[in-house]
């Protein structure tokens, strides 16, 4: 093995990647662009909320009530209804989200002492959001019930539960989710730079070159997954500094630890990407199969939805994807200083992958030029 004609080929891969006006695109805006749109666009967080209110209570309770969500930054469309025939309605057109229905008896039951309800109905079809905006509603009802206890000089309970979060203090979703774009992103950028490379050549007509130059198939393979791994590293570290410096997310473990664990998993992706491109003969080939690698591993890494909420096969066929361990080393290296032996812990899974990665691209790619 020739270690100058690899330092040769990973400057020439490098050198073709950046001189293409598409692909030094391709690696500086779209990336960028995504990182920003995720962060705010694909986000769980509930804000701006439509609702209906159909008070028939004209009492001071019922009006204080409705205050409460007029002054939650949560509801901020609040449509008054005049009765209840026009509830089914405005839940029908999608107008709201949410009816709050006060029965005319509220504040009289509530001045006499006695049990006083109201009534929330939800738009179903959206199930989580649904969830969601009920526990923010009954939070404030149970605030305003917990007042007009102490108004009306009620016993109190002893206990008073006084919530705090670790880690994300004031619950901001993109603190959780910038660290897993960083890391997803990279990966995207990766796989599509590595699984194009042999078959950009193919379709430029520049493989047979190499095949007849002084390189031999093993150097041509490593200068190949080299230049792969150079530029999905670069792009994790811009992705890094964008979290860091623009969206202000605590960085708060070891960078070390996050480079050597980036390292590992973009070495693991590579192997895939290569393996994708010796199999392709062209360079729609092989987007096509970094599609339908990308879709399944972001799907079942739990970026979207936590990996043990899902049934317990498919919990093992996720065991296979890098990017459920790197997910969980970025977050917690980002937000909570994981300590080097969880990191640890998560980094030999990867490091085994990629070597199973490495050497089946290997192979194949050799019985593709024999």
């Amino acid at each position: 093995m020739n270690i100058k004609r690899i330092v040769t080929l990973i400057i020439k891969e490098l050198i073709g990647i950046w001189r293409d006006p598409k692909s030094r695109m391709t690696l500086l805006v779209p990336p960028v662009i995504q990182l920003v749109v995720f962060t705010f666009a694909a986000t769980l967080d509930v804000k701006n909320v439509s609702m209906g209110v159909l008070n028939l209570d004209r009492g001071e309770q019922g009006f204080e009530l409705v205050q409460r969500f007029r002054g939650s930054p949560t509801f901020k469309h609040i449509q008054y209804l005049e009765s209840e025939k026009e509830i089914p309605h405005f839940l029908d057109t999608q107008k709201g989200l949410m009816v709050l229905h006060i029965d005319q008896m509220f504040s009289r039951n509530l001045d006499a002492g006695k049990p006083a309800t109201v009534q929330l109905i939800l738009d179903g079809r959206k199930s989580n959001t649904a969830q969601i905006v009920q526990g923010y509603a009954v939070n404030i009802v149970s605030t305003f019930s917990a007042d007009v206890m102490v108004t009306e000089q009620d016993p109190m309970q002893n206990a008073i539960l006084v919530p705090r979060n670790w880690f994300n203090p004031n619950l901001l979703y993109y603190w959780f989710n910038i660290p897993s774009l960083v890391v997803t992103l990279s990966m995207v950028t990766c796989l599509v730079i590595t699984s194009i490379s042999v078959a950009r050549e193919r379709e430029l007509g520049t493989f047979d070159q190499l095949l007849v130059s002084p390189l031999l198939p093993f150097e041509v393979l490593l200068g190949k997954l080299s230049a792969g791994i150079i530029v999905g590293m670069l792009e994790g570290c811009l992705m890094l500094v964008c979290g860091i410096f623009i969206f202000l997310v605590p960085f708060t473990g070891s960078l070390l630890l996050f480079l050597l664990s980036l390292f590992v998993f973009i070495c693991s992706i590579s192997g895939v990407g290569l393996f994708l491109s010796s199999m392709s003969s062209t360079q729609q080939q092989a987007m096509l199969g970094t599609f339908v690698f990308m879709v399944p591993s972001i799907l079942l890494s739990g970026f979207a939805t936590p990996v043990e909420n899902m049934p317990v096969w498919l919990q093992h066929v996720s065991a296979i994807i890098p990017l459920r361990y790197m997910l969980i080393i970025s977050k917690g290296i980002f937000l909570k200083a994981m300590p080097a032996n969880i990191v640890f812990s998560n980094l030999w899974p990867m490091a085994l992958i990629a070597c199973f990665t490495f050497p089946t691209a290997a192979l194949h790619f050799r019985r593709k030029i024999q």
